[in-house]
């Protein structure tokens, strides 16, 4: 049989970052419409979300380094069959443990093939061609982001919430076979031993902390808009169809905007550094914008956003592929993912804490003062930046 092409070799990769931002999605917006709205329910359904984004917190650096150790191919293969598997033990058994243990499972199904995914992205791609794959992986990713609500409510629907989980099963099993198929085996490249000061010393340079700053930006300001840009339409009198459509625009806009900008850095149209400020920049005006009354500030604000983070993430994690050694992508890849989901975390809490103290428009207005203030330490890194645009 004569050997794939680049491209469907990385095809797999693309299905997998799909699969990650989907059922994580799909299961938190649907999850919601299964409270009763008492506090004890309230409780449980954030410690139901919370065990997703902690198992991926605490294991994606683990997985990452055990990429580099054993092969990124296997631990995504791996990874993907502890998601569907994770998926499948509640689809078969609707109890609540089941249900706790399953959204586990997916969390350590997804925090080992998400890092390993990445580092597949950069080893498959020519040097060259970095910066166009990690934006067609991102957007793929985004195109998750966007359905996952959307096709995870209509599956919940007519089907509840086990056939949700019987599809997210079934999905992450048919990409472990597509990948065993298709993404072709590398060989693990010998490392040189490292101290805990060498590899605290790695991650305290710029082209690591530059990258990683920004993705905690662009990330805060995506949640925070997922999740508060329908808060603000409400107050405006605006309906929940026109509010869900306004998040699905700043989706889309991630999602179009990222293969664009990492084409544009491997053609040379946009260097790395200025890029990445660029998008934090833009990212921060979004996010005031959106502060506007009615719904020309909060489209504005979902464009804008949008093309900020898709700006951002394919030119952060082609910085971090071109200045990481190949054979430490894997741990390079777990620990930045540590930055995007601590930003995923906070976005939505600056915003909350600032509007219970006075109103949602204000904590959008912190938020960008906040990703504001995250472009000064990444336009500090510009000048430390070497070797990677």
């Amino acid at each position: 049989m004569a050997p794939l092409s680049p491209t469907a070799q990385r095809a797999p990769l693309l299905a997998a970052g799909f699969t990650t931002a989907f059922g994580a999605h799909a299961v938190a917006g649907t999850l919601g419409t299964t409270t009763t709205g008492t506090a004890a329910s309230l409780l449980t359904l954030g410690a139901m979300l919370a065990i997703y984004d902690g198992a991926e917190v605490i294991l994606k650096p683990l997985f990452g380094t055990l990429a580099d150790r054993i092969g990124a191919r296997t631990v995504l293969i791996a990874g993907l069959a502890v998601f569907a598997v994770a998926s499948l033990s509640f689809a078969v058994a609707d109890e609540t443990a089941w249900l706790w243990a399953a959204r586990l499972g997916q969390g350590i199904g997804a925090a080992a093939f998400s890092p390993a995914a990445s580092a597949l992205v950069a080893r498959l791609a020519p040097a060259s061609g970095q910066g166009r794959a990690f934006g067609t992986y991102g957007s793929y990713k985004s195109v998750g982001y966007t359905l996952g609500p959307l096709i995870g409510g209509a599956i919940v629907t007519f089907g509840g919430l086990q056939a949700l989980f019987a599809v997210m099963a079934a999905l992450a099993a048919a990409v472990a076979v597509w990948a065993a198929v298709a993404v072709p085996r590398l060989a693990v490249l010998p490392r040189t031993r490292q101290t805990l000061l060498d590899t605290v010393r790695r991650f305290s340079e710029s082209s690591f902390v530059t990258p990683t700053l920004a993705l905690a930006a662009a990330t805060a300001a995506l949640s925070a808009g997922v999740g508060f840009l329908p808060v603000l339409g409400t107050d405006f009198g605006l309906s929940p169809v026109v509010t869900g459509a306004v998040v699905s625009v700043l989706a889309l806009t991630t999602a179009v905007v990222q293969p664009l900008a990492g084409r544009a850095a491997d053609s040379g149209r946009i260097s790395l550094t200025s890029g990445l400020f660029t998008g934090v920049v833009v990212t921060a005006a979004g996010v005031a914008a959106a502060a506007l009354p009615g719904l020309v500030g909060l489209l504005g604000g979902a464009v804008v956003i949008g093309v900020g983070c898709g700006l951002i993430t394919p030119l952060a994690f082609t910085m971090l592929a071109r200045s990481t050694p190949e054979e430490r992508l894997g741990q390079t890849m777990g620990a930045a993912e540590i930055g995007r989901e601590c930003g995923d975390a906070a976005g939505p809490l600056v915003v909350a804490a600032i509007a219970a103290a006075s109103t949602v428009p204000f904590g959008f207005l912190g938020l960008a003062a906040v990703v504001a203030a995250s472009g000064v330490g990444v336009r500090r890194g510009r000048g430390r930046v070497g070797g990677v645009g």
